[in-house]
This record gives C-alpha cells, sequence and structure tokens, in this order.
C-alpha cells in the first residue's frame, strides 16, 4: 500500500484518453496522403463501397491505447499471458506477480495449468485491479497458422466473456503473443482488434472500457492498424477499407476455416442452364453496370495510345499501377468465399532460403465450373501482401484432368494483370509432377507469352526432388498427392528389380 500521501504508482483508467478522442494529426495526414496517390475515380469508388468495420463512435468510447505496464491498470481485470502450467517468465507475467504478492502463485496451483485459448480467472491480490484473467497463446508455426489463428482467437474471445459473465465494467488487456512463442506481431494484432470489437457489437453492452496495453514496440504496429477496426470518422473507415487484410473472420471475429464448412449446392450435378433466354438477357444487362466497370475509363483508347507508341514508359506503368489497385480493391470488397473454399491456393511454410512458399493444387480447381474472373480476384487478394517479399510457388499437376487445365489466354490476363512486385519477387515455380503435355505448354507459354518466367520455372518429377528445395515440414501437402508419389515410386522401384 502507498504511503499516506504519496502518489499511487496505479493508473487511473478513467484519466486515460479514450480512442474517439483526437490523437494528433498525423494518422489524418497519413490517410490524405493515401487518398493523393490514387487516381480521382478510384477515390470516389471508395465512397460507395461499405465497411465491415464502420465508425461506430460508442464503440470508439470505450477503447484505450495505453503504452505502459497492464499490471499498473485499475481496471476490473486484467489480462496475463502464460504458458500452460501458467509459471511463464515473461515480462507482462513478471510485472503481474510482482505487483499482485506471493499469493498469486499459491493461487495457480490451485488453477492444475491452462489449455492453449482458454482463460482462467483469479483474485487481484494487492494490484489495483480486482481480477487477473489468465490465458495461454499459440506457439506459431507457419504449417499450422490455420490453427495458431484460431487459438488466439479463442484467448481474445474467451476473456471478453468471462468479463461479460462477471459483469466486469473494464478489462485491460496486454498482448497475448510473447516473443518466444513466435507469432508475428501484426498478424496477432489484426486478431486482437477484430476479435474485441465484435465482441463489443454484439455483446459488449455493459463493458464500458477495453484497454490495449502496449510496450514501445508493439504500440507502432497497433497505431497503424486500430483505425482499420475501430475507425474515427467516416474519412477514416473509408481510407482503412482498402488496407483490411483478406481474412477478416465471421460475424464474432473467428477466422473462417472454410474447407470445414458444410456446402450445399441447389442442385448439386446439374450443369445444365434452365433458366432461358430471360436469364441470359437479365446477365447481359449488367455488364458494365457495376461501380468498378464505370470507372475503368476507356481500355481500348488506352491500349491503342500503347501501340501506337504515344504513351512512356512511365506513363505505362502508372497506368497499369491504376488498373491493379482497381482489381486489388474489387478483390478486397467482393464475397470470394466459394472460391476460398476450393483450397486450390495457400500460404504454407518456407523455402531453405527462408522464402514463404505458396501452394496451387491444380485439382482443386474445376475451371469449367466456376467464375475465372472470381478466381482471379482471390489470387490477387491472397497473393497481394505475400509478394511483398520474395516468396517461391508449387503447383501440384498431379492427377488433373481436362475441366483443371487453366487456359492459356487466362494465364496471360493474370500476368498482364498483376502489380511488378509479383514478377520480381518469384524466385522460383515448381510445378509437381508434370505431364508431357504440360512441359509443352508450359514451354510455349513462358517462350511466347510472356517474359522472365522461362528461367524460374523448375519441373518436378516427385517430392523427394522437391524436398531438396523445401523441407517436409514446411509444406503441407495434400494427401492424394502423397499417395499418388508414393504409388509411382513404388512401380519405378518394381520396375527396376
Amino acid at each position: 500500500m502507498d504511503p499516506l500521501g504519496a502518489r499511487s504508482q496505479f493508473v487511473e483508467v478513467q484519466n486515460l484518453p479514450t480512442w474517439d478522442q483526437p490523437q494528433g494529426v498525423q494518422d489524418e495526414v497519413d490517410g490524405e496522403n493515401f487518398l493523393m496517390e490514387e487516381d480521382d475515380q478510384l477515390t470516389n469508388q471508395l465512397y460507395s463501397l461499405e465497411s465491415p468495420f464502420p465508425f461506430r463512435q460508442d464503440i470508439n468510447s470505450k477503447i484505450v491505447l495505453f503504452n505502459g505496464d497492464v499490471a499498473l491498470l485499475n481496471c476490473t481485470a486484467i489480462i496475463n499471458t502464460s504458458n500452460e502450467t501458467l509459471t511463464d517468465k515473461n515480462p507482462v507475467s513478471d510485472s503481474i506477480h510482482r505487483y499482485s504478492g506471493p499469493e498469486l502463485r499459491d493461487e495457480l496451483l490451485k488453477l492444475k495449468g491452462c489449455r492453449t485459448g482458454e482463460a482462467k480467472m483469479t483474485e487481484g491480490f494487492n494490484l489495483a485491479a480486482r481480477f487477473i484473467i489468465h490465458t495461454v497463446g499459440p506457439k506459431y508455426k507457419a504449417k499450422y497458422r490455420t490453427a495458431a489463428e484460431s487459438s488466439l482467437y479463442s484467448c481474445y474471445r474467451n476473456v471478453m466473456q468471462l468479463a461479460k459473465e462477471h459483469a466486469m465494467a473494464s478489462v485491460g488487456f496486454c498482448v497475448v503473443s510473447t516473443v518466444k512463442r513466435g507469432y508475428p506481431l501484426e498478424d496477432a494484432t489484426h486478431i486482437a482488434l477484430r476479435t474485441v470489437r465484435r465482441f463489443l457489437e454484439n455483446h459488449g453492452e455493459n463493458i464500458e472500457t477495453v484497454v490495449f496495453a502496449v510496450s514501445d514496440v508493439e504500440e507502432p504496429v497497433y497505431r497503424k492498424l486500430m483505425p482499420l477496426y475501430y475507425p474515427r470518422s467516416k474519412k477514416e473507415e473509408r481510407i482503412g477499407l482498402p488496407l483490411l487484410p483478406a481474412d477478416i473472420g465471421n460475424a464474432e471475429g473467428e477466422p473462417v476455416v472454410l474447407e470445414r464448412q458444410i456446402r450445399i449446392a441447389e442442385k448439386p450435378g446439374n450443369l445444365e442452364d434452365d433458366s432461358g433466354d430471360d436469364s441470359l438477357e437479365s446477365d447481359l444487362g449488367l455488364v458494365g453496370s457495376h461501380a468498378f466497370a464505370r470507372m475503368e475509363g476507356d481500355v481500348d483508347k488506352q491500349r491503342k495510345l500503347i501501340l501506337q507508341g504515344q504513351m512512356s514508359d512511365a506513363a505505362q506503368q502508372k497506368q497499369h499501377q491504376r488498373n491493379y489497385n482497381r482489381w486489388l480493391c474489387r478483390a478486397r470488397a467482393e464475397d470470394l468465399s466459394d472460391i476460398a473454399a476450393l483450397k486450390a491456393l495457400y500460404q504454407t511454410g518456407v523455402d531453405l532460403c527462408g522464402r514463404t512458399v505458396m501452394v496451387v493444387v491444380g485439382r482443386n480447381i474445376p475451371v469449367t465450373l466456376i467464375d475465372m474472373e472470381k478466381a482471379l480476384l482471390y489470387f490477387i487478394h491472397v497473393m497481394d501482401h505475400i509478394t511483398v517479399k520474395e516468396y517461391v510457388m508449387v503447383y501440384f499437376h498431379t492427377l488433373t484432368g481436362e475441366h483443371n487445365h487453366l487456359d492459356t489466354d487466362f494465364l496471360k490476363k493474370l500476368y498482364d494483370i498483376v502489380d511488378a512486385k509479383f514478377k520480381k519477387n518469384l524466385r522460383a515455380f515448381y510445378f509437381v509432377h508434370p505431364t508431357f503435355r504440360s512441359k509443352v505448354s508450359t514451354w510455349f507459354f513462358t517462350t511466347f507469352s510472356v517474359s522472365g518466367l522461362k528461367e524460374k520455372v523448375h519441373h518436378i518429377e516427385n517430392l523427394q526432388q522437391l524436398f531438396t528445395c523445401i523441407l517436409p515440414e514446411q509444406i503441407d501437402i495434400p494427401p492424394f498427392v502423397l499417395e499418388y508419389d508414393s504409388r509411382v515410386s513404388i512401380q519405378i522401384i518394381s520396375s527396376g528389380l
């Protein structure tokens, strides 16, 4: 207890500025710069899109970003991030134990540990906070990224649920992902901010304050991402919309694992269109009517200028960047869950050089049954943030049929649309289990249709050859590919005996 008349070391949450209060001009300046970089038509387009995280002053007034020690907050409860035995040694836990006193350690022994993603509660003892909620964040491995995301979401969700069940007025969060657990800070921040936002929207009517207590290292990341989930004006909402990540979770903020969802087609197996000419006319009537089509400008005129040599290289690059930005903005605004559910494109681990590995599963692309423009949008959406640094792609051609083969016109269109970083930072394209026909097609495409790709394509006959570039634990391989590769290897060995 503090000596009589001495200033308390604990922090009064009521005296901290909430997120709806002015925080300076830098965010506004950054936003203006972002809009100035885009052409006027793209800026206008942002005004017509609706953000999944709209401006809500009532929610912003409950949010506090605090650079300091969570153990000093006089919230109803503060959060302790620990390990499964609740004995972790990290700066947050050490500080909480120091200020709460020895009784906390004895109390934790009675809890008999805590599973990853769960939350358990104890008294605050000598803290200003009445309670401590202990939670265990996941250990992060790129190969099991989806599981880690779900576990981290559960940490924040379960903490908020305990706060609601015990009628807590205020909650003080630390960053629930210690350095030793290896969770990328920016990825973890996205999950934290959106989970708390969704809970306050759906269940937080009685929660008055949520404090995010951060360190000097964590604060810049939180300040950068908070406007995406807690915009402080309609303008900030519009600026943040194109910057939101591909996965913003479901209505509760929970990561969506699409391959686990049950999807029911209206008429499974029926590929015939019985709707007649009326439906066709209706569809044709929509061509060019959506906002993105209207903002494209006179594409034929632009191409004519390029062919006539009347556009400089700089002007062509600028025009290409604008066109790509329009595709990207559209990709972020459209519902692409049906394409994501195919599990045809996903991120896995890293190669021997530490570069991100992206996997494409040819058999999972039913070219004749899906909207290929949506497939293109999904590719742009997923790959945009990956391609800012060096990466490699692994394409499994294993057991593909005619209905899985991507047409060269589509591939050429994709190659022409994507940003320069896609091409520059692609270091290798591993074509696994190629056929003679696919090798010929690839040679023609890389020789006559596109430039700069031919030397990056490597035909991989079996998985053992692939593992010389990417370790087995760093790549998530579909079971049917493993089975096929094993069967072929046995046949080769048998034929050689």
